[in-house]
């Protein structure tokens, strides 16, 4: 069995900004790499036999994307509650960097109608009001009992988190629930969808200068925060040197934010939206429901091409498709680094994944997405309910510093070495 090299080349240093360091790896698992890349070639034979290329090449961006997301432990989760318990600022500046770049890709694609495939490129707009309010706090609150936000759960169980299983299962079932509730909360008094871009009549240059102006005023204040706080920083990841670190080391946190942007408007070219997660998962709880004899395609959420996606094969849901490949691409990433180890389950865990999974997978619903869905693609599409997402999650991160503890979950502290 391999062992991980504990002696380092270089000391950590505890105020250092830098989130990788240069130490010796653990050995590549190597049988698991073969397994994971011969998997991902089935699947892409199956994906595209059975629907088209389209659906094949959103396949191969999902496993870029989860091994992005694997080599720099990329996290929205984790950023909100570092962010919030101590003032460690990151994370949220990494997501700035991520923005600035998405939302000018984002406006220079969705002014001209580029396309790689010929369908018209929509950004993800949505309405404001009480379902995104209280479904984004349910979903701060979710992500932090759950220890992962959508796509940290996919990465994360790809990676070998063991208690992902958990928040992954009640994640369906939550996202079910909120599908099965959603003509209620659609109800409910609301603001139409607003577009920064086209709503306001600022254009996509006016609304990408005006969301630039934010972006950089937020790091702004992330630099002042950090300053006056002085909180831990990030425990470094380990990583190697050259092109070696591309497989095998961690890779910075900035350089991950730019190639998730990247991926992102990738993915709104080839299949003319954004990236999103959550409505799979809505769709493979009524799949299940549906072949236990439960008619799900009464439900008004699976009216309209929801409700002919129960009818396809999963493998013809672009979706789907993307969340097999994060969680393939961040088991391959994972077996490259030698670090694809599960581990036993404490009680605790278990249960604040099973609650924190429920309430993202029906918060979820709510907000019209999640923090791919809602907060990223939603943000970089100059959607007002994207910004109104981020501010109720981190509220409802705050909240969830109160309950962690009673499931025998750590928080941050400012007299911790590493946060």
């Amino acid at each position: 069995m391999s062992q991980t090299v504990a002696s380092t080349t270089k000391p950590l240093n505890q105020k250092s900004q830098s989130t990788t360091f240069v130490t010796n790896l653990s050995p590549m698992q190597k049988g698991l790499v073969a397994v994971g890349i011969i998997i991902s070639l089935i699947l892409l034979f199956t994906i595209v036999h059975s629907s088209n290329w389209t659906q094949g090449s959103l396949f191969l961006i999902g496993l870029l994307l989860g091994a992005t997301l694997l080599y720099a432990r990329f996290g929205f989760t984790s950023a909100f509650r570092r962010l919030v318990s101590v003032g460690n600022v990151q994370g949220l500046q990494a997501h700035m960097l991520m923005f600035a770049v998405s939302t000018t890709l984002f406006a220079i694609i969705l002014s001209t109608g580029f396309s790689f495939t010929g369908i018209a490129p929509k950004g993800y707009v949505s309405p404001v009001g009480v379902s995104v309010i209280f479904g984004a706090f349910l979903f701060g609150i979710g992500m932090q009992l759950g220890n992962g936000c959508a796509s940290g759960t996919l990465y994360s169980l790809g990676g070998g988190s063991s208690s992902m299983i958990f928040t992954l299962i009640s994640f369906i079932a939550g996202s079910t629930l909120g599908a099965y509730h959603l003509p209620f909360w659609n109800n409910t008094p609301t603001l139409p969808a607003i577009s920064l871009a086209e709503t306001t009549g600022l254009g996509y240059f006016g609304a990408w200068l005006l969301q630039m102006v934010v972006f950089i005023a937020i790091y702004w204040v992330t630099v002042k925060i950090a300053k006056k706080k002085n909180p831990p920083m990030m425990k470094p990841l380990p990583t190697t040197t050259g092109w070696k670190k591309v497989l095998r080391g961690s890779w910075p946190l900035f350089t991950a934010a730019i190639v998730l942007a990247v991926l992102n408007a990738l993915v709104l070219t080839v299949r003319g939206n954004p990236w999103g997660i959550t409505s799979a998962f809505a769709l493979w709880g009524g799949k299940f429901l549906n072949a236990a004899g439960v008619d799900v395609s009464s439900w008004g959420y699976f009216a309209g091409p929801n409700g002919q996606a129960l009818k396809n094969t999963v493998l013809a849901d672009s979706t789907s498709v993307m969340n097999f490949g994060i969680i393939l691409g961040a088991f391959i990433s994972a077996s490259f680094q030698g670090t694809f180890k599960p581990k036993k389950i404490k009680l605790g865990v278990a249960g604040a994944a099973i609650l924190g999974g429920l309430l993202m997978g029906y918060g979820s619903r709510l907000a019209f997405g999640c923090n791919i869905g809602a907060y990223f693609s939603g943000i970089s599409s100059f959607s007002l309910h994207g910004w109104v997402w981020a501010i109720m999650a981190m509220l409802g991160t705050f909240a969830a510093l109160f309950i962690r503890p009673l499931f025998g979950l750590k928080v941050p502290s400012s007299k911790d070495t590493f946060c």
